[in-house]
């Protein structure tokens, strides 16, 4: 099943886990704040199968619990799924 990834940015901290644990998946903005690079944060792409495994690292070591991961698309909406 499709699994689909989006930041919280609001609660990022900048702290490095996503871009060390999922480099082709997340990176940080000029202010210094995470984001997805499948499709600048709106969590609508699927994540690819050969990522899923770096993604769900990334979620596990976010300290600010500002990576999600859902079954379902977040639409630009972090809280979607909450």
């Amino acid at each position: 099943m499709a699994k689909f990834t989006i930041v919280d940015q609001e609660t990022c901290i900048a702290c490095g886990a996503c871009a060390l644990h999922a480099p082709n998946l997340y990176d940080y903005n000029t202010e210094g704040v995470a984001y997805t690079l499948l499709d600048d944060n709106q969590g609508n792409k699927a994540i690819p199968d050969s990522e899923e495994e770096n993604a769900l690292e990334a979620e596990w070591n976010c300290p600010s619990l500002s990576i999600k991961i859902a079954d379902r698309p977040f639409n630009g909406d972090p809280h979607q799924h909450s």
